[in-house]
């Protein structure tokens, strides 16, 4: 667990809705209300305790019948690759990697609607405005970047990640659906791996995995993983 203190803070439940990632099932998540003072230390403490962020939201599950979404990390140095990991990173060896601000980048946007018409088309996802991308994406307000990657010139993915006080926090990721040989979302978390391990923080937050979504499957292939549960970090 982080050694900062947060600031005193508020949360609110919201009202039952519609899971995006079990079909029949309804959702309801604990969101911190936003205060007057800056959000970073308060995050910091957070997401040691299983809460996401999502634009100017932080939110974690708090549905009243499932407990299926599980708030999931990876040690970065205990992380060893598998032979198709190491074989997506040699395979994408030729792309080129930039650590940048976050900042609207008219070809960001584009690969981002390309992105979700792809993969997340008419759900509620799908964030197919400049205004709506802004807020998802670029106007964060706590410490953030953007990894982007290009062939031959060409953006081919971005991941938006947080940097907390302990660790990098996976927020986001889209690519192009014209390379699918190349694993873009694999390589995308190997990357923030490594970038972690440079920067010397233990820990990669990925977000929330659930068992029964095939969505999610990817992230159990990345070990050791640890779940947040009953307020602590267990080894799955």
């Amino acid at each position: 667990m982080s050694s900062v203190e947060a600031p005193p803070v508020a949360f609110y439940l919201t009202s039952p809705y519609p899971c995006s990632y079990l079909p029949g099932q309804q959702a309801r998540s604990q969101v911190l209300v936003p205060g007057p003072v800056p959000l970073g230390p308060a995050y910091d403490v957070l997401i040691c305790h299983g809460f996401r962020r999502s634009g100017d939201h932080v939110y974690r599950p708090r549905c009243e019948a499932c407990r299926a979404c599980v708030p999931v990390r990876l040690p970065v140095a205990a992380f060893q690759p598998d032979r198709s990991q190491r074989r997506c990173r040699q395979r994408n060896a030729d792309l080129e990697m930039r650590v940048l601000e976050p900042r609207f980048v008219a070809e960001h946007y584009a690969l981002y609607r390309r992105y979700q018409s792809a993969r997340h088309g008419g759900s509620d996802m799908d964030l197919d405005d400049r205004d709506a991308y802004r807020a998802f994406i670029v106007a964060t307000p706590v410490r953030s970047r953007l990894l982007e990657w290009r062939l031959a010139g060409e953006v081919v993915a971005v991941a938006l990640i947080d940097l907390v006080a302990d660790g990098l926090s996976a927020v986001y990721t889209f690519y192009s659906p014209d390379h699918p040989q190349r694993s873009l979302g694999t390589l995308a978390v190997l990357e923030q791996i490594a970038w972690a391990r440079e920067q010397g923080l233990p820990w990669l937050y990925l977000g929330f995995w659930i068992a029964e979504s095939p969505k999610m499957a990817y992230k159990s292939r990345f070990r050791p993983l640890e779940a947040c549960r009953d307020g602590g970090w267990i080894r799955l």
